[in-house]
This record gives structure tokens, sequence and C-alpha cells, in this order.
């Protein structure tokens, strides 16, 4: 595989088409052929800087900010992205017009490529309808996670989409999962800050923590069974691993949840057939960045996890 290297620093200027864009994102797209792992390391080792600045990979853009770009190795030949034929087909689309598409993202699916992962569902969905040349995740679900994943088809929708989910929290996002043991009351808000946490490996993991960002979520019982509750969530913020730690820190693990859950309960849950993480964003309720106009997204329960709960003793 051929490659050339850029010998010497750059620097590009943010202009309008970029402006609140992640930095990240902003040099995955410019750096086309570079690892994605390599751009992340530069991000955080100080070699990229903005306005003369160090920033977090999560850093958002302003306009005529002006980057700096280290030397790296771009890939003369980019890998090939190869999807077996039925890929589009597992991949349900939920709602979808000029401005906005809503899919069923399938659990075990990344939202986007990694270490070990060529591609995720955001490259996959590029590859495979070329004519959507400025598609973007508006948020993302942890891999193992299914239900409800917004993209945007233009910049502007981004934006739009972005500012309900930033300081004004105008999104609804539920989700349903079952939890270990008999949930405890009704209705509960949970309030604890998370921040990331050591762990082995390269597996980000989250706990709770006074020094955390502020994390907030409402969990209700749907569903109570003898050794188990369905519950639904509603996320009142968007932090890695929300929803999982939340119910981990509250004495009520998620089934299937090999990084915060039980081990004694994931087999049993296993034994009954269940054989991923049982969480499941199942709506989302939203202004149409186009209409403007209320928009509400559902997602039903995949067979898999339904035949789980038909298991389950009353």
């Amino acid at each position: 595989m051929e490659e050339k290297l850029l010998p010497k620093v750059s620097f590009a200027t943010v202009g309008d088409e970029e402006v609140n864009q992640r930095v990240d994102n902003y040099l995955i797209k410019m750096l086309k052929g570079v690892p994605r792992t390599r751009i992340y390391k530069a991000i955080r080792s100080g070699e990229v800087r903005v306005n003369g600045s160090r920033v977090k990979v999560s850093h958002r853009l302003s306009r005529e900010d002006r980057i700096r770009i280290p030397p790296v190795r771009i890939s003369g030949n980019p890998r090939e992205i190869t999807l077996p034929q039925d890929w589009l087909d597992r991949i349900p689309v939920l709602f979808e017009d000029s401005h906005l598409l809503v899919v069923d993202k399938p659990s075990g699916l990344a939202v986007h490529g990694g270490t070990g992962m060529p591609f995720g569902l955001i490259e996959g969905l590029r590859h495979l309808r070329p004519e959507l040349t400025r598609l973007e995740l508006v948020h993302r679900l942890d891999r193992e996670t299914s239900g409800c994943l917004m993209l945007a088809k233009d910049r502007v929708s981004l934006l739009h989409l972005q500012d309900q989910l930033g300081e004004k929290r105008s999104i609804l996002k539920r989700y349903l999962g079952l939890v270990k043991g008999a949930w405890a009351g009704t209705r509960q808000v949970i309030d604890l800050k998370l921040d990331r946490v050591r762990a082995a490996g390269r597996e980000k993991r989250m706990g709770a923590s006074e020094n955390g960002k502020e994390a907030r979520s409402i969990v209700w019982p749907v569903r109570r069974f003898r050794e188990a509750t369905q519950v639904e969530v509603e996320l009142l913020t968007g932090r890695t691993h929300q929803v999982r730690v939340h119910c981990a820190e509250s004495g009520y693990p998620i089934a299937g949840d090999r990084m915060y859950g039980d081990r004694a309960f994931n087999a049993t849950m296993g034994k009954l057939g269940l054989k991923r993480l049982f969480l499941h964003a199942h709506r989302l309720t939203l202004v149409h960045p186009g209409t403007h106009k209320a928009l509400t997204v559902e997602a039903p329960l995949p067979p898999p996890l339904l035949r789980v709960l038909d298991t389950l003793s009353p």
C-alpha cells in the first residue's frame, strides 16, 4: 500500500460549513487515509492545536478558528469497504426525508469504525448511498445498544439538531431495558455525575464521581418479573454509558451488560436466550429541522429481546 507523508506542519481555517463541528470529525474528513487512532493521538498529545491551544477531541469549532495539523502519513490506497449484499436490509429506516434519516441500529454494530473495525454504520451508509454527500451522525449509541439513531443530511439540519441536544435539551430520548431484581417503587430520578475511570485495555469505562459531568436519568418500571424488571429510561443528559452506569450504581444492573453488569444474572439470562445487552433506544421526539414541528419516531423491541421477556416468570 503506497503512503505519502505530509512532511511539515500545516494550518487550516474553519469556514461556515464547519462551524460547531467536532475537531476529531473535522480532521477525519480532512485527512482521509489517516487511521482514526493516529488522529485521536495527535489531538490528545497536543500535536493538533486550535488557535494555539490544546483541545479535547470533543472540542467544537468556531468560524475562523485556525487549526494546526501535524505531519502525518496518508495512505494512497484507503481500505475498500466490503459489505454483504443484504447489509442495508439489516438497517431498517424508521424515518427519512430531505433533512433527516433515522434508522434502527442493530446491536453489535458500532456507529463508526475504529480500532479493529474497518467501518461502522456511518461509513457503511456513506458507501452504499454515495448521493448523501453530507451525511453526519447527530448522536451516538453504544455498539451493543440497538434502536433509534439520527443522521442529518445537511449541515444546517445537523446544527439545528445538535442545538436541541445541547443547551436546549429539547430532544426526548427514551430507552427500554431489563434490569436485575425488583425495581423498588415507581418513577425515580437518578442524578449521578459521571466521569471516566481507569480500566484495563482500551475500553471506555465510566463511573460515578463528584468531579464528573452532570448526568440525569428518569427510570420507571414497565413490567415486573420474578427475577427482573423491564424499565423505561428517559435521558435528561447524554453521557457515555449513562443508562448502564446509572442503573448499575442504583443496584439494578442491565441484563447482558458485560462491563457494568452482574455475572450471575447475565449467566441466568443467557440460559433464557439473551445473547446481547438488553438495552434499546425505542423512542425519539424532536423538533424537525425543516418543518419545525414535533416529530416522534419509534423502534419496536427486536424479536430476540421480546422472546427473552416471554420466557421470564411473572
